[in-house]
């Protein structure tokens, strides 16, 4: 039985010209094949095929195609779906990860990117390709502030990773506040944000930090309190008990024991 390929979920505005640690991780594990590169998540894709081309040409891929989708009734054209063939890999780039899902939700070219992945291949995304990688995604909510219970916006993703939900830019748009209330609202899922130019690579149920910034991980599973439910739309969010990880790159992280590498649980002493 063949393992599921890896997932590379960025946190947007990952280096294209200098070291390209992300890039080269996903290059070095699709090799010499192809990979597409899934610009549906933009309203108007111009360029984005031309910064990924300039930016994979040295790394040792075989291939890289683009795949636009205009409206949603393109998924059954058979001309897209060739695009997929023989594909190792898929990355999505950045936009809005409402179009992603709504586009591509329960379609013969989601069918066929699962299979990908079933098969071995890389699912990859940055930024909004990000946030659609999980079962729940956020799809809109204030930065820079307090979270407000009123203001979170989420929707269905794409489900590759499960029991989780993505934030992306995360430092440097002051997210913290958005991703707790995130996971006030569900703690059994993971909140997890990720910083720009920083990516987290999941196999199995582990994923490992590559990148120039850190990951942080809300786990909700321990709170004791929260206003969730009863707090105003407009009344700040209250929540108790909450933990938190942050990892850099190199650290890795458990997602069936909810733990960082090599760090065992409190209880345990």
């Amino acid at each position: 039985m063949t393992t599921p390929g890896p997932l590379f979920i960025i946190g947007g505005h990952e280096d294209r010209e200098g070291d390209r640690v992300i890039l080269k991780a996903v290059a070095e594990a699709v090799g010499p094949r192809k990979l597409v590169l899934a610009t549906v998540a933009s309203h108007n894709p111009d360029g984005y095929y031309e910064s990924y081309r300039d930016a994979f040409d040295d790394l040792g891929i075989g291939e890289l195609v683009e795949l636009y989708l205009e409206d949603r009734a393109e998924t059954h054209d058979p001309e897209k779906l060739a695009l997929l063939d023989d594909a190792a890999g898929v990355f999505f780039s950045g936009g809005d990860q409402l179009r992603i899902s709504s586009q591509l939700g329960d379609t013969p070219i989601e069918e066929r990117i699962r299979e990908i992945r079933a098969q071995g291949g890389v699912i990859a995304g940055t930024s909004a390709g990000a946030s659609v990688m999980s079962d729940t995604m956020l799809v809109r909510g204030p930065s820079s502030e307090s979270y407000r219970i009123g203001d979170l916006h989420m929707a269905p993703g794409l489900g590759m990773l499960r029991d989780a939900i993505i934030d992306q830019h995360f430092a440097e748009r002051g997210r913290i506040g958005r991703l707790l209330g995130a996971v006030a609202h569900s703690p059994r899922v993971l909140g997890i944000g990720i910083d720009e130019d920083t990516a987290i690579v999941v196999e199995g149920e582990d994923f490992r930090v590559l990148g120039s910034g850190a990951v942080y991980v809300v786990d909700g599973e321990t709170v004791s309190q929260s206003n969730i439910a009863e707090g105003s739309q407009e009344g700040a969010l209250s929540i108790y008990d909450v933990r938190l990880h942050v990892l850099s790159s190199g650290d890795g992280f458990d997602l069936a024991t909810r733990r960082p590498h090599g760090v065992p649980h409190p209880a345990e002493g």
